[in-house]
């Protein structure tokens, strides 16, 4: 059997050890000094080993934890790109800006734009057939913790007459 055939190759603990640590703490400052200390190599050493097993240096792979969380944040919240670009550990919103475009072809703002036209648009064929127009998209989310908390505010107060 050709060993190249049987199985993949296996990473090096140390950089499964990196991996950890960056998903970890993307969102703090990590130096590559830091890094390197966690797994007791050099820096050059660290360096050569990712790349290595991964094909990318550890910040290229921490720079791309950040775009992923990010793209998540602007998919699921109400964030500001601001507020999202600290979440992912980095401190200058244009240096953010300009990284996710580079990543994912479109600025923050359009990429959000671009996904809640395309929610909307599949909200609104669903709505058709599972729900009145007036609970489509963004006013049923909204209302969702209201009627949530009149839920709990109900049985809590049934509970306590009991």
């Amino acid at each position: 059997m050709n060993s190249q055939t049987s199985s993949p190759k296996s990473l090096d603990q140390r950089t499964l050890e990196i991996q950890r640590t960056l998903r970890e703490n993307f969102h703090r400052e990590i130096t590559l000094s830091e890094l390197a200390k966690s797994v007791n190599l050099s820096v050059w050493r660290l360096c050569h080993v990712f790349r290595s097993d991964l094909g990318m240096s550890p910040i290229k792979y921490l720079k791309l934890l950040r775009m992923e969380r990010a793209r998540h944040l602007l998919e699921t919240s109400f964030l500001s790109v601001k507020q999202i670009s600290f979440r992912v550990g980095i401190n200058d919103e244009s240096h953010f800006v300009r990284d996710f475009k580079k990543a994912y072809g479109k600025a923050p703002t359009q990429y959000r734009s671009r996904m809640n036209d395309q929610s909307n648009a599949s909200d609104q064929s669903e709505s058709r057939t599972t729900a009145p127009a007036e609970f489509a998209g963004k006013s049923f989310a909204i209302l969702l913790p209201a009627v949530n908390l009149i839920s709990y505010t109900v049985s809590y107060v049934g509970s306590t007459w009991s």
